[in-house]
């Protein structure tokens, strides 16, 4: 009986000082696309400087008007650099922030689709023809920049219109990833740092869109106006060699750097 207490003395003691550290993580907002490189971001800077950060993950559209709102969050990752440039001006920025990564858009078809994953989109302008495609799934153009991304490839392609009445719209990109893995659709147009996952690879194939078919998927980040010493620490080292060679890792292009 007095091991047990022992032991559930001990256990107090840990919980107790475990738990500071855990309500003191900054809660860092993260675009969806951003996932499987900052799961392991995370990972590695804890690593380097026993240091933790609480990560939400959603669409850069809605984060902006969390922010706007109130929402605790210290630091920011943008999918798309204008969320940035609107709080900066806003004066809930510490300043413009800086680019972390360029994103890439790739066309995903799920396995046993009739929809091949071509890059020229060839194969979904037939397949719109010979009613193979039903369901096609891309992110909110609203809320998510790789949405807006995908709108402007479609509407460039001369595919918007026929799709209009087939779109399956995720909130983010990662729920339209679910949208195009899960036979809710047959193909659909995501971000190439999740289709790059080994769990995603698995469920299908894809093919990397042509960049010039879109603006800039410019990335960035910024420290909010609320952002204490570890959220400082941890955007220092998202820009640090280490974190760039897990942004590349993950399909990010990194400014400056040769895809």
């Amino acid at each position: 009986m007095a091991m047990v207490r022992r032991l559930l003395l001990a256990a107090g003691i840990v919980a107790a000082l475990v738990a500071p550290a855990l309500a003191q993580a900054p809660q860092i907002a993260v675009a969806a696309s951003v996932k499987t490189a900052m799961d392991d971001l995370v990972v590695a800077f804890r690593q380097a400087t026993g240091q933790e950060v609480s990560v939400v993950y959603g669409a850069s559209g809605n984060f902006t008007r969390q922010i706007r709102q109130g929402a605790p969050f210290q630091l920011f990752l943008s999918a798309d650099e204008g969320f940035i440039f609107q709080l900066a001006d806003a004066g809930l920025a510490a300043d413009r922030g800086a680019v972390y990564a360029e994103g890439q858009l790739a066309l995903f078809v799920p396995n046993g689709s009739s929809l091949k994953a071509d890059a020229a989109l060839a194969d979904l302008r037939a397949g719109l023809r010979d009613g193979r495609v039903t369901r096609f799934a891309i992110a909110s153009p609203e809320h998510a920049p790789y949405g807006r991304a995908a709108e402007q490839v479609l509407k460039g392609q001369g595919l918007w219109e026929p799709l209009q009445g087939r779109l399956a719209i995720g909130e983010d990109i990662a729920q339209a990833l679910r949208f195009a893995t899960t036979g809710s659709a047959q193909g659909g147009l995501v971000a190439s740092s999740l289709v790059l996952a080994p769990q995603v690879r698995a469920l299908g194939s894809f093919a990397l869109v042509p960049a010039e078919w879109h603006l800039p998927l410019r990335q960035r980040m910024a420290l909010l106006k609320t952002a204490g010493p570890v959220a400082r620490d941890f955007y220092a080292y998202l820009g640090s060699p280490a974190a760039r060679v897990i942004f590349r890792r993950h399909g990010f292009l990194i400014a400056g750097e040769q895809s």
